[in-house]
């Protein structure tokens, strides 16, 4: 399937309080446990334990800075991402793509449509997101769509499992950030 067919018949629309729990069993099968093999964005390796909850679902979704991102297909919920105004710029997280349909070009299309709508709507120039830095592929993924590494680091919340549980003890996440033109 090429990028024109992944992002063939999609909706895209704001999650209500009623779609949390649909979104954290998609966040969750992109990033933790066994589901998340299927998809090349997994995090097994590096984190165990939750990677969300449905608290921390609404908070985006009730946040008045915030919108998050729905994108579904024949009714079906496929891809989501957060999108929060922070000034001069948007921050880019939440970022999810069912598993069975990742390496299809959906990814690309839910980021591009993201990228339009933080301009149109808030008039930032800049895009920017945080990602464990670890994850050379995913990193690498993001470059290719025009974001760059700053070299800037934030620590991991060891000790708080609403982040997950970590594996290794050298996770941090890094700032990439992407001009919007």
């Amino acid at each position: 399937m090429d990028s024109a067919t992944a992002a063939t018949g999609l909706t895209f629309r704001d999650a209500t309080d009623a779609d949390a729990d649909a979104l954290v069993a998609l966040i969750e099968s992109a990033y933790r446990g066994e589901s998340s093999r299927t998809g090349w964005t997994t995090e097994a390796d590096l984190l165990e334990g939750q990677r969300t909850d449905p608290e921390g679902v609404l908070e985006v979704v009730k946040s008045p800075d915030s919108r998050l991102l729905t994108v579904e297909r024949d009714g079906t919920i496929v891809a989501c991402c957060q999108l929060e105004h922070r000034g001069e710029h948007a921050y880019f997280g939440m970022f999810a793509v069912s598993p069975a349909l990742q390496g299809a070009g959906l990814g690309k299309a839910v980021i591009a449509e993201a990228e339009r709508m933080a301009r149109r709507t808030w008039g930032v120039s800049e895009m920017h997101m945080t990602v464990i830095s670890v994850r050379d592929d995913l990193i690498a993924w993001y470059e290719r769509r025009g974001y760059r590494r700053t070299g800037r680091m934030t620590p991991f919340p060891y000790g708080d499992e609403r982040f997950g549980i970590p594996q290794r003890d050298d996770l941090q996440f890094e700032l990439l950030v992407k001009p919007l033109v």
